[in-house]
């Protein structure tokens, strides 16, 4: 059985927010190149979808800094965060498990580290 899903805290809402933004720009933008490039029928959608996946990709990184800070992620989750932001629509599966972890809500790293006693 799951364990019970956790509430998100407002960091975590913010980056999942934002990571879904940042994927839909993305889409937006190869949508756009594939109109520009493939069928050469207009270029409004890079023009358009561009500009907001700069926007968006920037606000991503920002968040998913603060995020990183406020939630106390380890330092291999914060830049798992930033380099899921290059590849297309790679921010979705890492904030669907970052949210499996409990990485959102700040209940996963509130837990003390687990040591081995002999």
């Amino acid at each position: 059985m799951p364990p019970p899903r956790q509430p998100l805290s407002p960091a975590g809402k913010v980056f999942s927010i934002v990571a879904l933004v940042e994927a839909f720009t993305w889409a937006g933008l190869l949508v756009g190149m594939y109109l520009k490039y493939v069928t050469g029928t207009t270029d409004a959608g890079v023009w358009l979808f561009g500009r907001l996946h700069g926007g968006a990709f920037l606000l991503y990184l920002v968040v998913a800094f603060v995020a990183g800070a406020r939630l106390r992620w380890p330092m291999w989750a914060l830049l798992l965060a930033v380099l899921a932001a290059i590849p297309p629509l790679a921010t979705l599966p890492v904030e669907f498990w970052f949210r499996r972890r409990g990485m959102l809500s700040g209940t996963a790293t509130a837990r003390a580290p687990e040591t081995e006693s002999r």
